[in-house]
């Protein structure tokens, strides 16, 4: 075996093992991130990361150790992580564009599960060729470390403890420092550059390998060039920002009439702030029938805790419409919050608390009139607030006669679908339920309180606004709102298969919105495609 001067107290291989763990752990998350603005960042999505990284590793196991035993070169191991290395600093500059051409071909080619077969796919090229390769790592240097039977348990197990300080460190370093510091892609970077530098010092002392890891080192320089971005919509010009903090992607756009913000690349719009003060358009301005549901004389008498604050569309429209409300908001991702502040024109004296929905209300003792309930997004529905005693503690807050009012963004259509469960869930607590669906969209809007009333106060008040579009839109939701007739679907903390619902209903979606261009791809191939779009 060739041994360079460098592994001859065996601390470099200590330290190879330790960043080797680090780097598998930070390409995880990593991989959870560049994924998450196109396919969410659900339970779902998570197991296909998590399940084809255990692929690589596993594989990359049984190869290392074979390898080893064949040629027990530790030129070749790095000389490994050197390519591994390079393939994760390319992923910013190619992984985004490996992620749209993959759903691109299988929106047109898959009927079902389009989520985990698109992520799975995507998973599967960009991220277990270079983990397959870091995977080698810990059976090699057991090869390489190990003299004799008699120190073999203690080098393996030193070797263990190394790689696991490191996963346990590049689980905590991407999550708190630097995703949220420099964002996802110089993350890669950054591990892609700790590999490189641990490779490039293995051949400097072995005296050889120079020209390989010259052509590695501009490899990396190029793709430091090329990859520095934290543009996940590549092909938008004129965003107003985009970033990411530590739960999301996030997006501001701006035109004529509005500012938007989505976390999602491909679709939806999280919150909206119309600058000429009007109706949204959206399911906002449904959700304001709640203040009108209480015994309240007047609705800016009411007092409202909006779970999911967004950037404050909510309590704008109410604040715009009823007037001073007395409003506060629970936003778990404080990033968010300072964009409302900075782009939506969120009022200062509108309170806004950091913290997950469930946890706050477990944490305060103060009742609401009305409690908006919205921190559902694609698929990625907290299932700790979908369960019976979620919705319980809702009820537990709410004044007497005071309202619940729901945001369920997908409107299923299938027996059994999430909007069931959920309506199933909340009929369960409550006495009265009440849905209405909003018109050009995907949503649903459910009203739950516990007083036979609620109806006769949303009439009483249509007709008292001077503003005929709100008077309008409220007597359309009168009109149109449904008792609803409870079923046996229900969800607890023990079940919520939140995840699996919500995948069927984008199905449903996804097939909805793509058979007029499968219609096209079948007549006329991917030319047709290009001239319709």
């Amino acid at each position: 075996m060739e041994t360079a001067p460098i592994l001859k107290n065996k601390i470099f291989l200590y330290l190879t093992e330790f960043f080797a763990g680090m780097s598998v752990m930070a390409v995880e998350l990593g991989a959870s991130r560049l994924l998450a603005p196109y396919f969410s960042s659900s339970q779902i999505v998570w197991t296909i990361i998590i399940g084809t990284i255990m692929i690589a590793m596993a594989l990359g196991n049984i190869y290392g150790g074979r390898s080893a035993d064949k040629r027990p070169d530790p030129g070749r191991l790095y000389g490994r992580i050197l390519i591994a290395s390079v393939w994760i600093a390319a992923i910013p500059v190619a992984g985004k564009y490996i992620v749209l051409g993959i759903s691109a071909l299988l929106i047109f080619t898959v009927s079902t599960n389009f989520l985990i077969w698109a992520a799975f796919a995507a998973c599967m090229v960009i991220f277990v060729f270079p983990l397959f390769l870091l995977g080698t790592v810990t059976p090699s240097l057991a090869k390489y470390s190990v003299d004799s039977l008699e120190d073999s348990g203690k080098i393996v197990g030193t070797l263990g403890a190394f790689n696991t300080v490191g996963s346990i460190i590049g689980t905590f370093v991407p999550t708190f420092i630097s995703i949220p510091a420099v964002g996802t892609s110089i993350t890669f970077l950054i591990f892609a550059g700790i590999l490189l530098v641990l490779s490039l010092v293995y051949f400097f002392s072995a005296r050889k390998g120079a020209v390989k890891g010259g052509v590695a080192a501009v490899l990396f320089l190029i793709c430091c060039l090329c990859g520095r971005s934290d543009s996940f919509a590549f092909w938008e010009q004129d965003l107003t920002y985009e970033g990411e903090s530590v739960y999301n992607y996030l997006q501001v756009r701006e035109n004529d009439r509005s500012v938007i913000l989505s976390t999602n690349v491909l679709f939806g719009v999280q919150s909206i702030r119309m600058k000429e003060n009007g109706l949204t358009g959206m399911y906002y301005d449904y959700a304001m029938a709640a203040p009108l549901m209480t015994a309240r004389e007047k609705p800016e008498e009411c007092s409202v805790l909006i779970l999911g604050m967004g950037t404050g569309t909510y309590a704008r429209q109410c604040r715009s419409y009823y007037g001073d409300m007395a409003i506060e908001g629970v936003e778990i991702d404080d990033r968010i919050t300072a964009l409302a502040r900075k782009y939506f024109e969120l009022p200062e004296d509108v309170k806004v608390t950091t913290y997950d929905g469930r946890a706050y209300l477990n944490a305060i003792d103060r009742k609401y009139d009305v409690i908006m309930v919205d921190a559902y997004q694609d698929i990625t529905i907290p299932f700790q607030m979908s369960s019976v005693e979620f919705f319980t503690l809702v009820g537990e807050h709410l004044n007497e006669n005071g309202v619940m009012v729901v945001n369920m963004n997908m409107r299923g259509n299938s027996e059994g679908n999430i909007n069931q469960y959920l309506a199933d869930t909340i009929s369960s607590v409550f006495g009265e339920v009440y849905t209405v669906d909003v018109e050009r969209s995907t949503n649903r809007e459910l009203f739950a309180g516990n007083n036979p009333d609620m109806i006769a106060n949303l009439n009483r008040h249509i007709g008292g606004f001077a503003d005929r579009e709100l008077s309008a839109l409220m007597s359309d939701v009168s009109e149109n709102l449904t008792a609803y007739e409870a079923g046996p679907y229900l969800m607890t903390d023990d079940r919520a298969p939140v995840e699996l619902l919500g995948m069927k209903v984008i199905d449903e979606l996804i097939r909805d919105e793509v058979a007029y261009y499968k219609k096209i791809y079948q007549e006329k191939g991917v030319k047709g495609v290009i001239e319709a779009l």
